[in-house]
């Protein structure tokens, strides 16, 4: 049995349902305050908490022969945690603390960590590997980097075995349609110009035009959101075969897109023409950022099958079906 913590999210429902494809039992722990009941695959069992709450766990770990634990409940916008850091060491810290003493305590010994390229913060270098300094500049950041540094520490001292995947932009839905990116407030590129392109917003806000790029707008690697799911599943195999384990890989197409690349491809896809704003630089924003995949390519055998196109394709089909995102959804 696997437990994933915040299966009712993006990231999430997808890692659940490839999970349950490939034949594993699985437990969704989400409290729903981002996630959503419609997104959680029915095979599922479904336990509605908070990670905090050490009774739920408590409940969870008791009745279930959990082996494994695969962690997406964390909060996740930059801009809300440099404003209200206190939720995201809460959240994202002190809650993550909370599931992995229950782990201690219940004697489970796999942890596939959901992280991000944000804990290296403004690189040096426009292609990134894991050697690379750790520098986070937001309490989103920071939070995400505590954890894999708690990890380590685990793992030394209680061999806990861990797996942590950092990787920038997601995106992409599920090829049945069925599942897909909604989040409240949306501040991801692909679903917000779909929203555009869908007559919801006047128009699509481009932070810069006068990067040293090819078009002149900041370059980002985008990756399938099945290809991070496989991947995450990988990890879980890769621990237990391991059995004694802690290792950090980078996921990532290792090509980069402008923002006018996405935009354009948007707009192949739908058919529709989007109305372009471009705005002053954001502070902070690196004319290139793309993560080296060689580590997870040669120790797990992972890369990534699908291009921007078939991302573009795919989140579409669930952004038509969805238009106002899920139905009947309760939070």
């Amino acid at each position: 049995m696997i437990l994933v913590t915040g299966g009712a999210g993006y990231i999430g429902s997808h890692v659940t349902k490839d999970l349950l494809d490939k034949g594993y039992q699985v437990a969704v722990l989400d409290n729903l305050s981002t996630g959503h009941i419609q997104a959680v695959d029915k095979r599922a069992l479904f336990f509605f908490g908070d990670l905090g709450n050490e009774n739920r766990l408590d409940e969870i770990f008791k009745s279930l022969p959990i082996k494994a634990v695969m962690h997406f409940s964390a909060n996740c916008l930059v801009g809300e945690s440099v404003q209200t850091p206190l939720k995201y060491y809460q959240n994202n810290v002190c809650n993550t603390i909370c599931i992995l003493n229950k782990m201690l305590e219940y004697n489970v010994k796999h942890f596939v960590f959901s992280s991000t390229c944000a804990t290296y913060g403004v690189p040096d270098s426009s292609v990134i590997s894991e050697n690379h300094l750790t520098s986070p500049i937001n309490p989103y950041g920071h939070s995400k980097r505590m954890i894999e540094i708690i990890l380590q520490d685990l793992f030394n001292s209680h061999g806990l075995n861990f797996v942590s995947l950092r990787y920038f932009n997601v995106g992409g839905a599920h090829f049945s349609g069925e599942i897909g990116e909604d989040h409240k407030p949306e501040t991801h590129l692909i679903p917000n110009v779909f929203r555009h392109l869908q007559g919801k917003s006047d128009y699509i806000d481009v932070y810069g035009d006068n990067y040293n790029t090819p078009d002149g707008t900041c370059i980002r690697d985008y990756i399938h959101v099945l290809d991070l799911s496989r991947a995450h599943i990988l990890a879980l195999e890769y621990l237990v075969k391991q059995q004694h384990c802690s290792e950090i890989f980078n996921l990532g197409n290792e090509l980069g897109h402008s923002v006018l690349d996405v935009i354009k491809t948007c707009e192949m896809v739908t058919g529709k023409k989007a109305t372009i704003r471009f705005l002053e630089r954001r502070a902070g924003d690196p004319p290139k950022l793309v993560a080296s995949s060689e580590k997870i390519k040669r120790l797990l055998g992972w890369k990534s099958k699908y291009d921007l196109t078939q991302i573009i394709l795919s989140a579409w089909k669930w952004h038509e079906k969805y238009p106002d995102g899920y139905e009947n959804d309760i939070q």
